[in-house]
């Protein structure tokens, strides 16, 4: 435990430990404030952390990466022939 004391404005500095993080500050009551480690997910991307289905697809597919597992990409030569087979 440490003491510490605010400045005129109430700011507080909890140390590097803390530096550049995100924290949640919670008043549990008058004499007590309670400071959690925090991250945040946008919003548009929580979907994907409430769906375990999507979530794992991702991880696998991230892994498979990681493990130079990759799809094949395009024919670009099968393509280009099937391009000049075709009529404008």
């Amino acid at each position: 435990m440490t003491t510490k004391t605010t400045d005129s404005k109430g700011r507080l500095t909890l140390g590097e430990r803390f530096a550049n993080r995100t924290v949640i500050v919670e008043e549990i009551d008058e004499t007590e404030v309670r400071i959690t480690l925090a991250r945040v997910v946008p919003e548009r991307e929580l979907w994907l952390h409430e769906n375990r289905a999507a979530s794992a697809a991702v991880h696998r597919g991230m892994a498979d990466a990681k493990a130079g597992r990759l799809a094949a990409g395009p024919d670009l030569a099968a393509d280009a022939a099937l391009a000049d087979r075709l009529q404008d």
